[in-house]
């Protein structure tokens, strides 16, 4: 499922306090979401990861009362009151002890004395046993106790994700025109860096700190991996060396267009993030001078980012002339 239809899952799954269980990869973003979603039902989040955490942690420490009977006193990460989320990470990473001492609590949101407030849900989430990565069977009698729900990613979901995070321009503009790194993972390689929506977003911060020249290769391959790396520092030097959008805007019937595919490519995604009503007569005297599928994917990144250019003269002339291609 991809991201957005698993959030859309969690709001319903959430509303019947159903114990969820999420599989996917490394790195695309499964803790994310559940953040995500508690944020956006305002709901507090209590984050545990499982795999640290041993069998007793989860029961608490006992006590004798005054009468000499024992209790026991739950651990202070377990919620107490209001409503929200307790999201296991990496339940099945935890050794099996661990996961044991959570079957009450995810069944019967109780453990031992102590009881989930009503306003709770469990989520949990971990990698598949295929990804290689450290996990321990999951034991039939936890399993059961969970909707299971496959993550995958999607680039129209991270794009969307990327717009509103302030993602770096140019790695966005690279991932629409190479939606196959988003995640490429293969559990068989042994390279320990790899494309993944998690690690495009330290590229994104690694560009915005403004590293050297000389190290910024090695900065991508150490994050996502040395082919991944090769073709966006490549993608990266061509956005680099575009003419400045504002040009482009002032002069939309006068600047020279690119010959190479993948610079007038770079140069459309760049120009359509500058769409806005001012704007949209320019964009469109420029998408007039582009080759039909570049003028195509102009005019979507425009659109995309401010929709109110559909209204404007420019659009509808643009349309109206390119009608056998857009319709």
């Amino acid at each position: 499922m991809t991201p957005r239809l698993i959030a859309n899952s969690l709001h319903t799954l959430i509303k019947s306090q159903q114990p969820t269980f999420l599989w996917g990869p490394p790195g695309v973003g499964k803790s994310q979401v559940v953040a995500q979603v508690a944020e956006k039902l305002d709901l507090e989040l209590t984050d545990l990861r499982a795999v640290l955490l041993d069998p007793v942690d989860l029961r608490g420490l006992p006590r004798i009362s005054n009468n000499g009977d024992a209790s026991w006193c739950p651990p202070s990460f377990l919620p107490k009151e209001g409503k929200g989320i307790l999201f296991l990470d990496e339940l099945n990473a935890a050794p099996p002890l661990v996961q044991a001492a959570c079957y009450q609590l995810v069944l019967d949101r109780k453990l031992g004395e102590y009881t989930l407030p009503e306003g709770w849900t469990v989520i949990a989430a971990g990698n598949r046993e295929s990804d290689k990565a450290v996990t321990h069977r999951m034991p039939s009698a936890l399993a059961n106790r969970f909707v299971h729900l496959e993550f995958e990613t999607n680039v129209e979901n991270w794009l969307d994700w990327a717009s509103k995070n302030q993602i770096a321009d140019e790695l966005q503009a690279f991932i629409k025109f190479r939606p196959g790194l988003l995640h490429d993972f293969d559990p068989s390689r042994s390279e320990k860096a790899f494309p993944s929506p998690r690690s495009w977003e330290f590229v994104s911060g690694i560009i915005k700190s403004g590293p050297s020249p000389e190290v910024e290769y090695e900065l991508f391959k150490g994050t996502v991996g040395e082919g991944a790396a090769a073709e966006f520092s490549g993608f990266c030097k061509i956005y680099r060396k575009l003419p400045d959008p504002e040009f482009v805007l002032k002069s939309p019937d006068k600047v020279a267009i690119p010959e190479n595919p993948a610079t007038i490519y770079a140069l459309c995604e760049s120009i359509g993030s500058k769409s806005c009503p001012e704007n949209a007569e320019s964009i469109m005297v420029f998408a007039a001078r582009l080759p039909a599928e570049f003028a195509v994917l102009l005019v979507r990144n425009a659109v995309k980012k401010d929709r109110t250019i559909v209204e404007s003269e420019g659009f509808n002339r643009w349309a109206t002339a390119n009608s056998d291609i857009i319709f």
